[in-house]
């Protein structure tokens, strides 16, 4: 029974630590026989159990750009920006030594010194618009985003890597300067008072100013897929930035693989005194099936497969209860987006002129950003997700609507496909199928108790992130069916 037979296998798999090996493991026992419909009917199944690295391995050149990230440039980095006193949007923007516009001229400086150091590899941009703002009712007001961009060899597949260089005193309680005689003070829009932002998001910032430096060092021809390294502006009026880069990308009808966000990523201390320098935080949004929660999954891949004593805490939710992120406005939009942020939060250091260099730990922030930068080039180097996956209950016959067929169009540069499958109850893949060079195979499988995803297997050994199965019809119906 396929029951049976899974269950001792999950059980097999619970009982193997995580520093086990292979990471791939043959089943004792295969799960039932399959066939395609390009393939004899007896072929069997390659089945396989999973660890913690989803059968992903470790990419020499991938390796080395992590290697590269320095926590004392990132340091130093976090400092520049705290320099110039706020980066409020709607601070100074002619000042050379404070206010936003200081700011993001560095910025802007820093990146196009990256890409002269690559010869030109990277794109260096203003990303300017004019928006609405969420928390002012004075009409809307231009923003600047700065983006550097990495071409890859498809340019219409994109990985954006953000974080928001503004900063606020949002929750500041004494009335400040800023805004017109008779006006309300509210803290958010208080654009004189100085904040540092050293961890919001001064940290996030710093680290992806530092991938736009290792990875135009590494891949100055660039990887499969494009890179965005994005710096946002006016994250704290409303995540104004994001939502303008991501309805550009939209219009722009960009395959966005990933739209991932550092915020609030370098402290280790809790107000208590409790400190957590070893674990990370990412967020992926419900449902279990949506695309942000299978990146969710490819990042803890990415994690145990590069750096496995840096650990995650896999957060099965948009974000922090009543709290948002530059992630959030791909995720609405349909894109898979997730959220990296530091184990332990203090809120005590955000928001406030307390948030300075002193409580962010920067060789702890590098760590951070090496997850990001081991997911931004397995999912570079990946083939796409196979498109209109389906699977269907065959009803008649000797199967009594339990063996399913999986379907899914060819995808470029694959050189096969995989079945992933996890119980409902699961939050993380432990069964793989290897289905070969087909785009439809047929499984003894009672799916009704368990979740399954096709990924493509790339010519060059990378794997794709998964297509869920959330929606199943018969296409065998039979006369009186039940529900």
């Amino acid at each position: 029974m396929i029951h049976s037979r899974l269950t001792a296998a999950i059980s097999l798999m619970a009982a193997c630590v995580l520093g086990c090996a292979p990471a791939v493991q043959p089943a004792a026992s295969p799960v039932p026989s399959a066939a395609t419909v390009t393939a004899a009917p007896t072929a069997a199944v390659n089945d396989m159990i999973l660890g913690p690295n989803l059968g992903m391995f470790e990419d020499a050149r991938i390796a080395a750009t992590l290697a590269d990230i320095d926590h004392a440039r990132i340091g130093h980095t976090d400092s520049t920006l705290v320099s110039f006193g706020t980066r409020h949007t709607y601070s100074d923007t002619t000042s050379t030594s404070r206010g936003i516009g200081a700011a993001r001229r560095w910025i802007f400086a820093q990146l196009s010194q990256y890409s002269r150091e690559c010869n030109g590899c990277l794109r260096v941009e203003f990303d300017t618009a004019t928006m609405a703002m969420p928390y002012d009712t004075r009409g809307p007001r231009r923003i600047t985003n700065v983006l550097a961009w990495l071409p890859g060899r498809d340019t219409s597949r994109v990985i954006v890597m953000g974080g928001h260089y503004d900063s606020c005193v949002c929750v500041q309680t004494v009335a400040g300067a800023g805004l017109p005689a008779g006006t309300a003070y509210v803290p958010r829009l208080d654009s004189t008072a100085t904040a540092p932002g050293a961890n919001d998001d001064g940290s996030g910032s710093s680290a992806v100013i530092e991938l736009a430096r290792v990875f135009s060092k590494r891949f100055p021809r660039g990887l499969g897929a494009t890179i965005i390294f994005a710096l946002y502006d006016a994250e704290e009026q409303g995540l104004v930035g994001s939502t303008h880069l991501a309805e550009r990308l939209v219009k722009g009808r960009y395959d966005v693989l990933a739209g991932m966000t550092d915020d609030i990523a370098g402290n280790v201390t809790a107000a208590d005194g409790y400190t957590d320098s070893t674990s990370m935080r990412v967020f992926g949004a419900d449902p279990d099936t949506s695309r942000s929660r299978e990146l969710l999954r490819f990042v803890q891949a990415a994690q145990y497969t590069y750096i496995p004593r840096f650990t995650i805490l896999p957060v099965f939710r948009l974000d922090r209860v009543n709290r948002g992120g530059d992630h959030r406005p791909f995720v609405e939009r349909g894109m898979p987006g997730v959220r990296f942020s530091e184990r332990v939060e203090n809120e005590n250091r955000q928001h406030l002129p307390g948030d300075m260099l002193g409580f962010v730990n920067y060789p702890y922030l590098a760590n951070l950003a090496r997850v990001n930068a081991a997911v931004i080039g397995e999912l570079a180097e990946s083939p796409a997700t196979p498109d209109s996956a389906r699977a269907t209950r065959i009803s008649l016959g000797t199967s009594g609507g339990r063996r399913w067929v999986f379907s899914w169009k060819p995808v470029p540069n694959a050189a096969s496909y995989e079945i992933l499958v996890r119980r409902t109850t699961a939050p993380q893949y432990d069964r793989v199928i290897a289905a070969g060079n087909v785009t439809r195979i047929e499984l003894d499988l009672q799916l009704d108790d368990y979740w399954a995803a096709v990924r493509a297997v790339g010519t060059n050994g990378h794997r794709s992130l998964g297509a869920v199965v959330p929606t199943v019809t018969r296409v065998i119906p039979r006369a009186g069916s039940a529900p």
